[in-house]
C-alpha cells in the first residue's frame, strides 16, 4: 500500500514539475529555463529534478508534450474536428496562442531539429505526433472533400502534410521575424484548399 502511495506521489510530482516548467519556459524562453531554474521553481535540487526524468533532453521533450496536451485540452477542435470548419477554427486558435508564447515556439523548433538524430528522445515524440495529426486531419479533409467543400483534385493526405509543414515552418520563421502573422499563413492554406463557391463551412 505504501509503495502504491509513493508511486502516486511520484506521478503527481512529475506532473507538477512539467506544468511549472511549461510556465517557466513560456515566460523566460528556452535559454532562460535552465535545469537549475526549473528545479528552483519546484523546490528541488537539479539532481532531485532529474530523478523524475532519464535526462535533461527527456525533460524538455516532456515539457513539449505537456504543451500539446494543454493546447489540445483547450482547443479540441484542432485535433478532433467533426468538420473542416471546426478544424480551421480550432487550429487557428492554437496558432494564435502559440504566437503569444515565443519561448515555447523556440522549444518546439529546437527539439524538432534535434529529432533528426534517431537517438534523441524527441525523435519518437515528433514522429508519433506528426503521424497522428496528419491522419486525423486527412480524414477531416477527405470528408469535407466528399461534401464539396475542398477542391476535388487535392490529395487529403498531402493536404494534411502541407498543413503541418506550413505550421511548423511558420514557427521557425516567427523566431526570426517576430512580427510574422502565423495564423494568416494557415488561413491562406485553408482558402487555397477550399472549393470555389463552397459555403462558409470550409471558411470558418
Amino acid at each position: 500500500m505504501a509503495r502504491r502511495g509513493s508511486y502516486a506521489k511520484g506521478i503527481a510530482k512529475r506532473e507538477e514539475i512539467l506544468r511549472t516548467a511549461l510556465a517557466v519556459v513560456a515566460r523566460e524562453g528556452y535559454h532562460g529555463a535552465s535545469v537549475k531554474e526549473l528545479a528552483e521553481a519546484v523546490g528541488l535540487s537539479q539532481a532531485g529534478l532529474l530523478h523524475y526524468f532519464d535526462s535533461k533532453d527527456e525533460l524538455f521533450v516532456e515539457i513539449l508534450r505537456t504543451r500539446d496536451e494543454v493546447d489540445m485540452a483547450g482547443h479540441a477542435e484542432a485535433v478532433q474536428a467533426a468538420d473542416l470548419a471546426e478544424l480551421r477554427t480550432g487550429y487557428l486558435e492554437v496558432v494564435r496562442h502559440n504566437a503569444r508564447v515565443p519561448g515555447l515556439v523556440e522549444l518546439f523548433t529546437r527539439l524538432a531539429a534535434d529529432s533528426a538524430n534517431p537517438e534523441h528522445p524527441s525523435r519518437a515524440f515528433f514522429s508519433e505526433r506528426g503521424a497522428d495529426l496528419r491522419d486525423r486531419w486527412a480524414d477531416t479533409i477527405a470528408e469535407a472533400q466528399a461534401a464539396g467543400q475542398v477542391r476535388a483534385g487535392i490529395d487529403p493526405a498531402l493536404a494534411a502534410r502541407l498543413l503541418q509543414a506550413v505550421s511548423d515552418g511558420a514557427q521557425m520563421q516567427l523566431l526570426v521575424e517576430p512580427e510574422l502573422d502565423m495564423a494568416h499563413l494557415i488561413e491562406t492554406l485553408f482558402d487555397l484548399m477550399q472549393e470555389p463557391g463552397a459555403g462558409p463551412a470550409a471558411g470558418g
